[in-house]
């Protein structure tokens, strides 16, 4: 009985040794954010929040050379908080820009890191307003890629989140062509045939957005415009 009493206090301590050496593992001490940037007008490039653009970052020093991934905000911006010291590839996949070349990063403390992107599409003078009974978007486009201009589009949805795949209601249009940069666009929302999801003195964001045909390409877009209706 002493011998099986003594047993089982050395396996307890070697747990309590394996516990205590988990919690002394270093804990994540740096910060990585910045902007995606259009290469050309220094603005924000503006994103989806859902199967929206990524960025795929690998940590040196592992053989394993395991992806992780950040999600990029709506606002164009990104951060993570929880980020260990060490040089790190970064790379920009998936996303409404031109494929952009990977990055290698030494990351310590508040590290920011913005990516220089040609967008797909610009969205340019994008007006939203209520007029009468409908939510009217004009807008112009400047494609920076010689692909069609597969689709445009106007969102709604009670979230500033708003975009192809977050909206309650929508107006779209196949275009499937090289576009005139001067042509002025319009899309309209009729608030009545809607009335399910957009309630009259209800307060909502609109955006407009376009996208290119180019092999996992995201929707371009300009700022969602809050409205009451």
């Amino acid at each position: 009985m002493k011998n099986i009493k003594s047993y089982i206090s050395a396996v307890l301590l070697i747990f309590a040794a394996t516990a205590c050496s988990i919690d002394n593992y270093p804990s994540p001490d740096s910060q990585l954010y910045g902007t995606f940037l259009d290469v050309e007008t220094n603005e924000p490039v503006e994103q989806d929040i859902i199967r929206g653009s990524t960025i795929e970052f690998i940590e040196h020093g592992y053989a394993s050379q395991t992806k992780q991934t950040m999600i990029v905000k709506n606002d164009g911006t990104y951060r993570n908080n929880l980020i260990f010291s060490n040089t790190y590839t970064i790379t920009p996949v998936r996303g409404n820009f031109v494929p952009a070349e990977p990055q290698e990063v030494a990351v310590k403390g508040e590290t920011k890191l913005d990516f220089k992107i040609q967008p797909y599409i610009r969205v340019k003078e994008a007006k939203i307003e209520k007029v009468g009974n409908k939510v009217v978007a004009t807008f112009k486009l400047q494609q920076t890629v010689i692909n069609n201009v597969k689709k445009i589009g106007l969102y709604a949805h009670p979230e500033p989140s708003v975009g192809e795949p977050m909206r309650t209601v929508l107006a779209d249009q196949e275009i499937n062509a090289v576009v005139d940069p001067n042509k002025v666009y319009m899309l309209e929302i009729d608030i009545p045939s809607n009335s399910s999801n957009l309630k009259i003195g209800s307060q909502y964001f609109f955006r407009v957005g376009a996208i290119i045909d180019a092999p996992e390409s995201k929707y371009n877009y300009a700022k969602a415009v809050r409205l009451m209706l």
